[in-house]
């Protein structure tokens, strides 16, 4: 068996070339022993239940001996390019989390994240039409302004602060993140699919928006399920439809007639506005109800995390002192503290009265009922504050010309110049791009200073603020690292483009099995826009030797990785963190696994049925 690999001669070789079927020359078994490093991470994580730094490492080591004795790619080159991964999942995606993390802190910190949970409250008391607006309206204008990690990040703490169960809020959030996922980050992965693959954005963007907004449709009734069960969508499934639709028919119109860059902030807005407008003419049956359920459930999550030895997510005087229908937020939002940064304490008492330090008020509302007008805009001051710093930095030319511009391209040490493609030429992604002032992470960071000092909270509290939570994350800054060098090693080495191009090579049934390839790159990677730029070009190339519209193909592409996002490794310990919930990335993998397949399948039959006449039709 080991005659079959290409043992390699040359551990000090300068260069190497990727093939396609390096293994036995074989297109099939190359790819099959290219899987095994993602077969290794789900098998730990999903079947063992491992930690997830532990199901990284493992994962990682896998792929370097694959790259190394089934790829032949030298040892220093694998390792290379596993070190340009890990400092990539560094910076910039743990950044990101990390200063979305602290800027929740400071809510916390301050007592205005009780402010906020009001302020949903005026909106509607039913926990869970706030849950769907808070996931899926406000994740996605964070996804369409920042994208990476902190949508999911920065609703999951929300959740958890408004009553959600961690564990329950953790697999909401995730399932939330996928129909705005191919417009985020003001449609770059778009924008990178229509770079490789000279298909103009346009028409990418316009079938992507005939694909995605039947996502946006069923997506908030999903959430409902995983929020409340059957009777949450029996009971508030109205609501749930008026926010999808609104949403999708905005994603479909402004991706298709107005921009593609701009599609995710009029939909979430507009999916936010309508069911707003949807609340004033139809209330929710069963609101108490479902406060008691939740609260129930919170309980069972703690006595389990209890039983089975682990530290619950959260203090038990936080989770057990604040009751639902009085102060959900001040209870949860001090444990949510107690687990993200470890430096405030568990109670709405203690978050009460640092408010009143700070602005001299109660912790009611004067009126004991609705917030003041100067609160309600304290409350939402960071949320409105990272709109427009975001908004400003990508939408103002100018601004985005100037920050783009400190960019610093680095071309990585031992590596660049020395991995070339199939064609004999050097690949482009060996250059780490350090963007240590455009980054999502450092606008965080700049808001999260000006929210400081807005809140009067002391530079040293909000230091220490910073130093708990850095601490908090160590564990999720290690396998984020690690998985994104297990896909670096993956990608350099040839193991990607080989298990894409096995998939490829299907025929006119490859138009089912398209979406696949972006389920299984956004899976490896954790970004959408990572998936188009492994596979993208592929997918045009497959759709002209088999006669399918290579556009759909690409545009296919791109909706099958939005719902692999949930089940990314990378994701997973970014909602595990953000919850509260280290070291049950694998439980939250086996709640969101049956949704990611489940939407796959739609997406696949979907496609399939597009490059047919049955739905030919819907493309432009």
């Amino acid at each position: 068996m080991l005659a079959t690999f290409p043992i390699v001669t040359g551990l000090a070789a300068d260069d190497f070339t990727q093939s396609l079927a390096p293994v036995g020359g074989s297109l099939a078994l190359s790819a099959l022993v290219g899987l095994l490093p993602l077969v290794v991470v789900f098998l730990l994580l999903g079947v063992l239940k491992t930690q997830a730094w532990v199901a990284a490492l493992a994962g990682l080591g896998t792929a370097v001996l694959v790259a190394v004795l089934g790829y032949g790619m030298p040892a220093s080159l694998a390792l290379m390019s596993a070190t340009q991964g890990g400092v990539f999942g560094v910076f910039p995606i743990m950044w990101i989390v990390l200063t979305a993390l602290w800027l929740y802190q400071l809510t916390v910190t301050s007592g205005r994240f009780e402010d906020l949970r009001a302020t949903f409250n005026m909106v509607s008391e039913d926990p869970r039409i706030q849950a769907v607006l808070i996931a899926f309206c406000f994740g996605g204008l964070l996804e369409a302004l920042a994208g990476f990690g902190a949508p999911v990040a920065i609703t999951a703490t929300m959740l958890i602060a408004l009553g959600v169960a961690p564990l329950r809020a953790a697999g909401t959030v995730l399932l939330a993140n996928t129909a705005p996922v191919a417009f985020g980050a003001i449609a770059i992965p778009i924008t990178t699919a229509a770079t490789l693959t000279g298909i103009p954005e346009s028409t990418i963007g316009a079938i992507v928006g005939r694909q995605a907004p039947l996502l946006a449709v069923v997506v908030p009734l999903l959430l409902l399920l995983v929020v409340d069960g059957k009777r949450g969508l029996r009971e508030v499934w109205p609501a749930a439809l008026v926010t999808g639709l609104s949403f999708a028919v905005a994603q479909f119109l402004t991706s298709n007639f107005l921009s593609v860059a701009l599609t995710d902030i009029v939909a979430s807005l507009a999916g936010l506005g309508a069911t707003v407008l949807f609340l004033r003419v139809w209330t929710p049956v069963g609101a108490r109800e479902a406060h008691e359920r939740l609260e129930a459930g919170r309980h069972q999550e703690h006595a389990a995390a209890v039983a089975a030895g682990r530290t619950p997510a959260g203090s038990v005087a936080g989770s057990v002192a604040g009751s639902v229908a009085g102060s959900v937020a001040g209870s949860v939002a001090g444990s949510v503290a107690g687990s993200v940064a470890g430096s405030v304490a568990g109670s709405a008492t203690t978050a009460t009265a640092t408010r009143a330090r700070v602005d001299g008020t109660s912790g009611a509302g004067s009126d004991g009922g609705r917030l003041p007008t100067a609160r309600i805009w304290m409350g939402l001051f960071p949320y409105l504050l990272v709109i427009a710093v975001f908004s400003v930095s990508k939408l103002v030319p100018p601004v985005k010309a100037f920050l783009a511009g400190t960019d610093q391209k680095i071309a990585w040490p031992g590596l660049d110049g020395h991995v070339l493609s199939a064609a004999g030429k050097p690949i482009s992604s060996t250059v780490y791009s350090f963007q240590w002032l455009s980054s999502p992470g450092t606008m965080l960071l700049l808001s999260g200073i000006v929210v400081a000092i807005a809140y009067r909270i002391s530079a040293r509290q909000a230091v220490r603020d910073f130093t708990g939570t850095v601490v908090k994350l160590r564990w999720a800054i290690l396998t984020v690292a690690s998985v994104l060098a297990l896909a670096y090693v993956m990608n350099f080495s040839g193991q990607t483009i080989s298990i894409g191009t096995w998939i490829a090579g299907t025929g006119a049934f490859f138009a089912f099995l398209s979406p696949v390839l972006g389920w299984i790159g956004t899976a490896v990677t954790g970004s959408d826009t990572s998936a188009n730029a492994l596979f993208a070009k592929l997918q045009a190339t497959a759709g002209s030797h088999a006669g399918i519209n290579e556009s759909l193909l690409v545009s296919a592409n791109t909706t099958g990785g939005v719902v692999g996002k949930m089940i990314s490794p990378q994701n997973l310990t970014i909602a595990a963190s953000s919850a509260g919930l280290d070291g049950q990335e694998s439980a939250i993998l086996r709640r969101v696994l049956p949704w990611s397949l489940g939407l796959l399948l739609f997406l696949c039959v979907l496609v399939f049925l597009q490059s047919t006449p049955i739905l030919g039709w819907m493309l432009p």
